[in-house]
């Protein structure tokens, strides 16, 4: 039987009725029964839960809620910048004496060995990758020459890379992230630490335009690492324009342009970690302090603050590349001879010490590779 009712008033006809006993549906309190959330404002609702509905009167939108922020309610689903084919690209061999073009790929929510994707343009290390869930792309670097070319890959199909555009000039060491439409590429070492970032739309190739800068000064453009959910990115680490480790974490807003600005401290000063994020959490892994260490750290990205301990690697890492798929994270390679072939994996939103996932494929113990994950 389906019961529809309008409007319910009192005996008279003329006011809501009073109710002294409550009401039940089902033999559930009317005040527990699952209800929809729904504001019909100019301005966004505060507080909102998962799946909460707003009718923008200012703009005449709906929007809903997910996470992180509101999404328009169309034809065109919010943008995505991680899947659950991880691939690692390029890198460089433990002594640091040669740089391959190697592609590999592995799948996140299983474990194994990672297996052949295809080959880079060119062969270098110390790159940076980022995605937009179907389409990887992997910039910089240096090989037989310090580079500023672009490659890219789409996820579904494996193969070797293709050429992008370029960034505004050649540079190694740099970090990237994505929001899922643009790709930003941060700082880097020429003749010095540079305080540049870059950014592109990853769905249409062609070369960088400028965003804006880092601070240099008080933390890190050199050796730093990123992550980002679906508005903000966070560059964590590095060394700043005297060599120095720092432990500023500094953030910018994807969509925006602009200088960075300060978020929090890591828990010590390091550079050439690893990292990966999911819609909430940013998780930076390894480096280097004073030695190479095992230490996970995370943060909340749309909280700015200080990071909180997570767990430990299986070993000590660092130069190692992180790649998430949006549940669980993955760590590969490094600079440690003993366990450079392994990739480590954690669950994003369950503290706890990392686990053994699989190596890498091929046999070859890498570093600096690049990372980046899509379907």
């Amino acid at each position: 039987m389906t019961l529809k009712v309008d409007t319910i008033t009192d005996v008279a006809g003329t006011g809501a009725p009073n109710a002294t006993d409550g009401i039940t549906v089902g033999g559930t309190a009317l005040s527990s029964v699952n209800q929809m959330e729904y504001t019909s404002s100019a301005t966004e609702p505060n507080n909102p839960a998962n799946g909460a509905v707003w009718w923008n009167t200012g703009d005449e939108k709906i929007y809903y809620y997910v996470n992180d922020g509101w999404y328009e309610i169309d034809s065109t689903p919010p943008p995505i910048y991680y899947g659950d084919t991880g691939v690692f690209a390029g890198g460089g061999s433990v002594d640091g004496a040669n740089y391959y073009n190697i592609i590999q790929s592995v799948t996140i929510s299983t474990t194994g060995n990672a297996t052949d994707f295809g080959n880079l343009v060119s062969a270098r290390k110390e790159l940076a990758g980022c995605s937009n869930g179907s389409r990887g792309i992997y910039g910089a670097g240096r090989g037989s020459s310090i580079t500023f070319a672009i490659d890219y890959i789409t996820f579904a199909t494996s193969g070797n890379g293709t050429n992008f555009g370029n960034l505004s000039f050649s540079r190694y060491n740099l970090s990237s992230c994505s929001d899922g439409l643009r790709g930003v590429f941060a700082g880097g070492f020429q003749f010095s630490v540079t305080n540049v970032i870059d950014y592109v739309l990853i769905a249409t190739t062609g070369s960088a335009n400028d965003f804006g800068d880092l601070d240099i000064t008080t933390a890190g453009g050199n050796q730093t690492t990123a992550c980002a959910d679906k508005t903000r990115g966070l560059i964590a680490g590095g060394l700043n324009s005297s060599s120095v480790s720092q432990n500023a974490i500094q953030y910018i807003t994807i969509q925006t342009t602009g200088n960075t600005t300060d978020f929090g401290d890591l828990l010590a000063a390091a550079a050439n970690m690893g990292s990966c994020s999911d819609d909430t959490r940013g998780v930076f892994a390894g480096g280097t302090t004073s030695a190479a260490q095992n230490v996970i750290q995370y943060v909340t990205i749309q909280t700015t603050g200080n990071a909180t301990d997570f767990g430990d690697l299986t070993a000590v890492r660092d130069k190692a590349t992180g790649i998430s798929n949006g549940t669980r994270g993955i760590l590969g390679g490094g600079s440690q001879a003993a366990t450079a072939l392994t990739i480590d994996y954690f669950t994003i939103q369950t503290p706890g010490n990392a686990s053994d996932f699989g190596d890498l494929s091929a046999g070859q113990p890498l570093n600096y590779m690049g990372g980046a994950s899509g379907d």
